[in-house]
């Protein structure tokens, strides 16, 4: 009795155990908080905003308009198609809401600026039938796409596709290691900086904007990110991605040998950490799939949440 006792003992720690490794990684999907019952919404800032270098202004209705957000910067890039500058009534969002006109994006989405044509097209396709979704329910974002790829046309698709393919990815994320950061708060999916408070990194990523004004309330296409990451997992990554340590196949035999992408393969250097975690994660969970998910799932397959975390900061690192 006291044998079948233990048995069931084991058993259960292992379920748990199990439990435990396949709930989704916080840090990288950062579901915010719900809001307080009966909290009361804030009132309209209908105050003009600015930014330095350019004479443009708008007010916070006006940045955030999902058919029409602002372009602060139209220099900055080649003349955006419809669907990137204004969507499509009432199901589409304008792309350059979320990825911005230069399809930098933010932490709790994706950059798209630099992405071959032909990945971005099937990404889509991949949205549209279902093959590619979130292994956690609650992300919005994915949610969010899905509706958008089956309420676009394929000339919509591939507009978008080339006109953030033309653009080059360049720095937007800069990497630092230490075991301290700044105190932060969830909000929409953004962990931003909270006064001047400090609290111990531990095992985690903390993706968080250089300027949480410029980010979260003008949507500043020129304000990156830091990416905050625990002593030493830049070079414990750096073993995972260019030799596999017996974990992995090395990432530059698809993505090219700089992580800048090979032919229609993505690049992944210098893009953001929590993203790419994700990623990962729900191609390991089995929630992405498509037709080149198929080829990463066995070289995701065997990796912790930790391995993940010291892959991410390294082609976080790298010089895209």
């Amino acid at each position: 009795m006291r044998n079948l006792f233990a048995v069931l003992i084991i058993a259960v720690a292992a379920v748990l155990a199990f439990a435990a490794s396949t709930e989704p990684i916080p840090w990288a999907y950062a579901i915010p908080p719900a809001p307080p019952a009966g909290a009361a919404a804030p009132a309209p800032d209908t105050s003009v905003k600015h930014l330095p270098g350019t004479s443009l202004e708008f007010t916070r209705a006006q940045i955030s308009d999902r058919f029409g957000p602002a372009d602060w910067f139209p220099g900055d890039h080649p003349s955006m198609p419809d669907v990137v500058a204004h969507g499509k009534k009432p199901n589409v969002f304008a792309c350059g809401l979320c990825h911005y006109p230069n399809g930098k994006g933010r932490q709790e989405n994706a950059g798209v600026s630099g992405l071959p044509v032909s990945y971005f097209i099937q990404t889509m396709d991949d949205f549209r039938s279902g093959a590619r979704k979130s292994a956690e329910p609650r992300k919005n974002n994915t949610n969010l796409m899905i509706q958008f790829a089956k309420n676009m046309t394929d000339d919509e698709i591939k507009a978008a596709a080339e006109y953030f393919g033309s653009m080059k990815w360049t720095p937007w994320i800069k990497v630092i290691e230490t075991n301290s950061v700044p105190k932060t708060h969830n909000a929409n999916g953004m962990f931003l900086v909270e006064g001047n408070e400090k609290e111990p990194l531990g095992k985690r990523i903390l993706e968080t904007p250089e300027n949480a004004e410029a980010t979260e309330i003008l949507r500043d296409p020129h304000s990156g990110f830091f990416a905050y990451v625990p002593p030493g997992s830049i070079k414990r990554g750096e073993a995972l991605v260019t030799k596999g340590a017996g974990k992995t196949t090395q990432c530059g035999l698809c993505h090219g040998a700089d992580l800048k992408g090979l032919g229609p393969v993505p690049g992944i250097a210098g893009r953001s950490p929590s993203y790419l975690v994700r990623q990962m994660y729900d191609m390991q969970q089995g929630a992405r799939n498509g037709t080149w998910t198929q080829l990463m799932k066995p070289v995701v397959a065997n990796l912790s949440d930790e391995d993940m975390l010291d892959i991410a900061a390294y082609t976080a690192s790298r010089m895209p």
